[in-house]
């Protein structure tokens, strides 16, 4: 039945001219933006339902690396209750960050830029192409006063479904840059704020792995450092080669760059070509092992005889990436690296401790137990969460002679990144663990999550 089933809308469209066909194409894509558009009109109005005293206090986003926090939306937009995105997020199967940014694309188009609005809602504006014109006048530093926001939204929302994204993204810029030209002050530097947006970044896009192990790198730099970048990747290269490398010159160059990470690297390797550095490390006058990075690398491995031998993949902590034993042996073989071999954790063994303190045996056994945040959809690197006693430590029960109903022992320890820290500690959300590694969510509004290693499940829907 299932097998027939599945096959019926093939044999239909077998039965379609081309013609038909992209005219079928076309009208799953209108039903596609349509039903965006739909979501970023319930996003807002999930936003009406929480305003920040209805839970906790107003959300922003925590950039990762930064001190500071950036708003939800721009100024003008009403605030939100902080937890609220959790339940969204969970519900629509994404993370409590990317359920943020729904909230705050809604309401910066709602409230801010409402030309763009009301052409994603006449399906004239794809909800993607205003969303990312949202994205922009959202993080624009300094803020975008509510009169810049909509002289961009004059400019842009005519155009916006005319042409293509990278050309969308001048066009925002660019409107900003027209009214600050206009609204500026005569006398004032003409380059003081010139262009607010400012396009510079350098994005690893470490999800997507490679089967060979490796990464995309996308970038858009300054005009002299890229030159620099390329001058520098050339003779990197150029080195590698005279050094005998038979590789290609693509791969001679991102070896360079990986090379200039380790400030350095070809040239460590070039004088021990040459002869004018020792090749022995532990003869090299202390100085340290070129190669100064910390990798997490996890391989099943067995005994033959009194040999190990080890599985040819295995999985990075980082990104829990795609690991090649050839390609970590490599690393490993290169340039004075330091390599440190740590002993195997039995993670079904149950280790504890009376103290309220997660001593480091403890803290690694979670660690490399939930290998990320807990919370449903969450994939935040558990190394850098928090560990949280599901069951709250009893600070008081041995001074009052009572059993200790929140022990510090593996079986009631997780790893919760600091937002989901809060948001259990805060809110009524609340989880348990079913078995090592297994846990089970349930929303305030009685919406309930199984996470384990393998991801997040819905377990079934709230009652009516």
């Amino acid at each position: 039945m299932i097998d027939t089933l599945a096959a019926a809308p093939a044999a239909e469209a077998d039965d379609l001219s081309a013609s038909a066909l992209l005219a079928s194409i076309r009208s799953a894509r209108d039903v596609e933006h349509a039903a965006a558009a739909e979501q970023l009109d319930l996003a807002a109005r999930w936003a009406d339902l929480h305003p920040p005293e209805s839970i906790h206090s107003a959300a922003s986003f925590t950039t990762p690396g930064c001190e500071h926090e950036e708003p939800i939306a721009g100024p003008g937009c009403p605030l939100v209750a902080e937890f609220c995105a959790a339940e969204l997020g969970a519900v629509l199967g994404i993370s409590t960050l990317s359920a943020k940014k729904l909230i705050g694309h809604s309401l910066e188009l709602r409230h801010r830029l409402p030309r763009l609005w009301a052409h994603v809602h006449a399906g004239v504006v794809p909800a993607w192409r205003a969303r990312s014109v949202a994205e922009t006048t959202i993080h624009t530093s300094p803020s975008l006063t509510v009169e810049a926001a909509g002289w961009v939204d004059a400019q842009v929302a005519a155009a916006a479904a005319k042409i293509g994204p990278a050309q969308l993204d001048r066009l925002v810029a660019e409107s900003i840059t027209r009214f600050d030209l206009a609204d500026a002050d005569p006398t004032a530097d003409p380059e003081d704020g010139y262009l607010h947006v400012d396009p510079r970044h350098v994005t690893v896009h470490g999800q997507d792995v490679h089967y060979a192990g490796t990464v995309r790198i996308e970038a858009e730099l300054d005009l002299a450092d890229s030159i620099d970048l390329d001058n520098a990747l050339a003779h990197g290269a150029a080195t590698q080669k005279a050094l005998g490398s038979e590789e290609s010159l693509d791969a001679r160059r991102a070896k360079a760059l990986g090379d200039l990470a380790r400030t350095q690297t070809a040239l460590d390797l070039f004088h021990h070509g040459t002869g004018s550095a020792k090749t022995s490390a532990s003869d090299e006058g202390g100085l340290p092992a070129a190669r100064q990075v910390v990798l997490y690398a996890h391989f099943d491995g067995g005994l033959s005889g009194e040999t190990t031998v080890f599985g040819p993949t295995g999985r990075m902590e980082h990104g829990l990436r795609l690991a090649l034993l050839d390609q970590v042996q490599a690393w490993c073989a290169d340039s004075r690296t330091e390599v440190i071999v740590k002993p195997v954790i039995d993670l079904h063994e149950q280790l504890a401790t009376p103290a309220y303190e997660v001593p480091d045996r403890i803290r690694e056994h979670v660690i490399l137990r939930d290998r990320t945040c807990v919370f449903a959809w969450c994939a935040r690197p558990a190394r850098a969460c928090d560990i949280d006693h599901i069951i709250p430590f009893d600070h008081e029960a041995d001074a009052d002679g009572r059993p200790q109903t929140g022990p510090t022992e593996t079986g009631n320890l997780a790893a919760l990144c600091r937002t989901h820290h809060r948001l259990k500690t805060r809110t009524t959300w609340r989880y348990r663990m079913l078995e090592p590694g297994v846990f089970e969510w349930t929303s305030p509004h009685s919406h309930r999550y199984r996470r384990d290693r393998s991801g997040t499940t819905r377990i079934d829907e709230p009652p009516n």
